[in-house]
């Protein structure tokens, strides 16, 4: 396929017509059309096709398409039909009314060139820069960030149903790309063990015959792997995406002992984030949140939040679900910057905040974080009777800390923790904390004075600072604004199934979030744009009648 530039032109005038007899009140697609004129050009999707070819179908309607589709939850065939059939879809892409569309399966191929291309960005991107132009959006305002699970397209398996779907999708893939080679080396007993899937069978409950089931199938895999790495006249065999997923589930799973694998404790396995889940989709990943667990992803969703614009998504980061949150603001802030969307003050929960957080923001890019930073997790902070880390004054300057006794620090030093480079720990002296009549409240490290881990200046005072400030009522009072981006979530997952990936792999799923979120934006616009207010939060009836 080429690229043959399709300049974007008026609206047919029948289209127009037809339309606006059909919608004389108005149209959500109609609106959008008079209202944002264009969005995309295939000027934005250039490098995604050859110069020479057969012509493809137009890239901005395809990218149009394919925002429509998630604004209502459809397949791909149900939005060729939508491209076919409606009124207000031809009026919005500026085709004839006579125009038969495409066939469904040129979609899938767009956001594969996308992907290809890392382009998928561009769905978001240019919408945001045309709302910029007509005064809809402007940075340096007030945005809010928040996470929401995202579940994998796959069953979520066990660890014995996880290995041996993990076989049997390797001898599946060798049965497409290598159906000779593999009927000459499968053991009969194969095709009765992997032939359906292993949930289908009805697989023990004792752990001694799963330990049992659990060798067998570790010494089928491992048959196969070196039957692999023997066919030297085949070499690309390992190659093979799901052989390669085979390699890496046995060296998670078992554990070579006096010539045989034996199968891994719970203690000995890696860490969730380290560990692949399914065999069909590798990149996913196990995560829990409170009473929520999940294998797949995590997306984090940017909206601005002021009172006199729409309240649009500005950037979008799609991770595995073992990702923490703590790591993804320095990630959101390089996009926004990369974009020129960087807002003054950043609304964000618990769960992203940190003292190098708070600190970094500002310093790198001039945004204020606001939002609840962790207590004291120390026990005399929790016990609220002892003498916690804000209880002391710390001279920076003296690199000496003072007691709520009065008395001076004996030592300043790095910390020899190789895990912490940058914090200092300061240690009181034993002549002064051994009679102290307010040990027990301050140390309970028997014969041992009292010790203080401090974090870098900087970072200490911006963490305690936050502290106080959370404590206020004008931190309340900024913090509220925060809890609309719940909405934007729910209205995500309503439209266009955010928690729920319809694809496989980390980049599909993030070409689904970024085209949710801007169908999601599309929606907003054309809100704000005819004047659709705010919706208020839910109250039952019931509700409503208790006294304030």
């Amino acid at each position: 396929m080429s690229l043959q530039p399709t300049p974007i032109g008026p609206v047919p005038d029948e289209t127009a017509r037809v339309a606006h007899a059909a919608f004389p009140t108005g149209n959500m697609y109609v609106q959008l059309r008079d209202e944002l004129g264009r969005v995309y050009d295939d000027a934005n999707f250039s490098e995604l096709f050859p110069t020479r070819g057969q012509p493809a179908e137009v890239p901005w309607r395809l990218a149009l398409v394919t925002v429509l589709q998630f604004a209502e939850g459809l397949s791909d065939r149900q939005a060729a039909d939508a491209v076919r059939g409606r009124i207000d879809w031809k009026y919005l892409l500026g085709l004839d009314l006579t125009d038969p569309g495409f066939d469904h399966t040129v979609l899938s191929e767009f956001r594969s060139r996308l992907v290809a291309g890392h382009a998928e960005v561009v769905l978001l991107d240019a919408l945001l820069a045309r709302s910029r132009e007509l005064g809809l959006f402007r940075p340096r305002g007030r945005q809010r960030t928040d996470s929401t699970h995202v579940l994998a397209a796959v069953r979520v398996l066990n660890r014995l149903e996880r290995v041996g779907e993990t076989l049997r999708a390797a001898l599946n893939s060798l049965a497409v790309v290598a159906p000779d080679w593999l009927q000459s080396v499968a053991p009969p007993a194969w095709y009765q063990r992997y032939g359906s899937r292993v949930e289908n069978y009805d697989l023990p409950k004792s752990d001694a015959a799963r330990r049992d089931l659990a060798a067998t199938i570790a010494a089928d895999g491992q048959l196969l792997l070196n039957t692999i790495d023997a066919a030297v006249e085949q070499p690309w065999l390992n190659q093979v995406p799901t052989v390669r997923v085979l390699r890496q589930v046995w060296a998670e799973q078992f554990v070579q002992e006096r010539g045989r694998l034996r199968w891994r404790e719970v203690n000995e396995i890696p860490i969730p984030a380290e560990m692949i889940s399914s065999p069909y989709d590798p990149e996913a990943r196990y995560s829990s949140k409170r009473s929520v667990e999940w294998v797949g992803y995590k997306v984090h969703l940017t909206e601005t939040c002021d009172a006199d614009t729409p309240h649009l998504i500005t950037n979008v980061e799609s991770t595995p679900a073992s990702r923490p949150d703590d790591t993804m603001l320095a990630v959101v802030h390089g996009s926004l910057a990369a974009m020129d969307r960087l807002p003054a003050e950043h609304l964000v929960d618990k769960g992203y905040t940190d003292s190098h957080v708070l600190v970094d923001s500002r310093r790198e890019y001039g945004v204020s974080v606001i939002g609840p930073v962790a207590d004291d997790p120390s026990w005399q902070a929790q016990a609220g009777s002892g003498f916690a880390k804000g209880d002391f004054i710390i001279d920076w300057d003296a690199r000496t800390a003072i007691c709520p006794s009065g008395k001076r620090s004996f030592s300043w030093l790095t910390n020899p923790d190789a895990t912490k480079p940058e914090t200092t720990v300061v240690r009181f002296s034993r002549r002064d904390c051994s009679p102290c009549p307010v040990r027990t409240q301050c140390t309970r490290r028997r014969g041992e004075p009292r010790e203080l881990v401090l974090q870098p200046r900087v970072e200490h005072e911006a963490l305690w600072a936050a502290r106080r400030h959370q404590q206020t009522d004008d931190f309340k009072v900024q913090y509220a604004a925060r809890a609309g981006v719940e909405g934007t979530h729910a209205q995500a997952v309503r439209r266009a199934g955010l928690r729920r990936s319809r694809y496989i792999g980390l980049a599909k799923t993030r070409l689904q979030h970024i085209a949710t979120a801007a169908a999601v934006n599309l929606v907003r616009i054309n809100e704000w744009c005819s004047g659709t207010p705010l919706a208020k939060t839910r109250v039952s009836r019931f509700a409503a009648l208790q006294s304030p």
